[in-house]
């Protein structure tokens, strides 16, 4: 059994979460499956809207799913969480994502 259907396994019998959703849209993110990443990162955030990881992960899916206006949302969401919870290197490194965006 791969890791997506050991996760989504889990999801089934109910033991949904942040970091299941945020694992999940990690395993999607690589296998270029940018609708189920986008997915399962959103809930995540729903989950926890102070997740940092989950919305550089969810821009970086929105990005490469060429939904650069939605990705620069969700960059400057994750950036203001980020630097709200003192965790500076995803705010860096997001904002280097987003400056990329815009040079687009």
């Amino acid at each position: 059994m791969d890791i997506v259907s050991s996760l989504e396994g889990m999801l089934e019998r109910g033991q949904d979460s942040a970091l299941l959703r945020f694992s999940l849209g990690g395993e999607y993110v690589k296998r270029a499956e940018w609708a189920l990443a986008i997915e399962h990162l959103r809930a995540a955030l729903r989950q926890d809207p102070n997740y940092s990881a989950a919305y550089k992960l969810l821009g970086k899916a929105l990005a490469a799913d060429d939904q650069g206006e939605a990705a620069r949302q969700v960059y400057a969401e994750g950036i203001r969480v980020a630097e709200a919870r003192g965790d500076k290197q995803a705010a860096k490194e997001m904002t280097v994502f987003l400056r990329r965006l815009d040079k687009k």
